[in-house]
């Protein structure tokens, strides 16, 4: 089959593989997405080689588990040990021996097959079409915010970064009845937030030391220093961004304003699917691109390129 590889230096090609083996669930994908993390995986983030991605949207193979054959799905990408303390304490996304599709230890979704475990599955209705399911991924990982912080409905929250998940992010504070301010340099993004009712002030704008809730999704090590500029003594930011590199944190502001900081990673599926499923979200205005498989080298350069949103990946021959 086909799959797109990454050496763990500098080369990504599409070459042909083996099926991967029956072990944990096959399924056969149909559509995966390109996001920051997999760009920032080729700088050397997460020192990963292997097949890429880990947002997709597939068919389990005919020859699996009754139960799933042939349904559509989507699959949570941390496959946990389910032994560990961790574990055992509903932590799975944090099991110290995970293994994290695309990412850790895991061939990825840029191929036309991928096997990951069947706990990990989640059917998408079929009124779902592939190109908003293949958001599942992302998508729950903006809703993972609310889950984490307790941002009440009317606060104004201020989101850094008008990229794929800056916009998610953005789109689902909207949906909680948020006073959203995205912050960006792209014209095009930032009429696309405006078009679902986002406030797209210019950074200068905004007052230092002011703002409540932050979340950094800049995709930029610079990220965390803006972010705590604008945020307000005792304020939460909330971070987003996995950057290859290092960020400079200023200690001492963040202990005398008594900043809050929150990581923020992956988020549970079942909301995202349910959001996708009712129409509350449409991400599909994100779509910039969609390319072949055969076409993935020339689709991360696109996906790498200022100003471009979502690029995706037609793993169907």
């Amino acid at each position: 089959m086909l799959a797109v590889r990454f050496d763990g230096a500098v080369s990504v090609a599409s070459v042909d593989v083996p099926v991967p083996e029956v072990g944990e669930t096959r399924v056969l994908v149909r559509m995966a997405g390109i996001c920051s993390t997999d760009l920032e995986i080729t700088r050397g983030y997460a020192a990963f080689r292997g097949t890429l991605g880990h947002e997709f949207v597939g068919e389990v193979a005919p020859d699996a588990d009754p139960a799933w054959a042939g349904r559509r799905v989507v699959a949570e990408i941390n496959a946990a040990c389910g032994a560990c303390d961790r574990c055992a304490a509903g932590l799975g996304r944090h099991c110290a021996a995970r293994r994290v599709i695309g990412i850790r230890d895991h061939d990825g979704c840029f191929a036309e097959a991928v096997c990951v475990p069947t706990a990990n599955l989640h059917a998408v209705p079929e009124h779902v079409p592939d190109e908003l399911a293949v958001f599942t991924e992302p998508l729950a990982a903006a809703l993972e915010i609310l889950a984490q912080v307790p941002i009440p409905p009317g606060d104004p929250v201020v989101v850094l970064g008008d990229g794929k998940l800056g916009l998610l992010v953005a789109m689902v504070l909207r949906r909680h009845g948020c006073d959203v301010s995205l912050v960006g340099r792209h014209p095009r993004k930032r009429a696309i937030a405006a078009g679902f009712g986002a406030r797209t002030p210019e950074i200068a704008a905004l007052r230092r030391g002011d703002a409540r809730w932050v979340v950094e999704a800049t995709g930029s090590s610079a990220g965390l220093a803006c972010a705590l500029e604008l945020v307000a003594p005792r304020g939460t930011v909330v971070l987003k961004s996995t950057v290859h590199g290092a960020s400079t944190l200023a200690i001492s502001g963040v202990v005398v304003d008594e900043v809050t900081l929150v990581g923020s990673r992956c988020g549970d599926f079942a909301p995202a699917l349910a959001a996708l499923a009712e129409g509350s979200i449409d991400p599909r205005v994100l779509i910039d691109h969609v390319r072949r498989l055969h076409e993935a080298r020339e689709a991360l350069v696109l996906a790498a390129t200022p100003g471009t949103l979502k690029v995706l990946l037609d793993a169907r021959r």
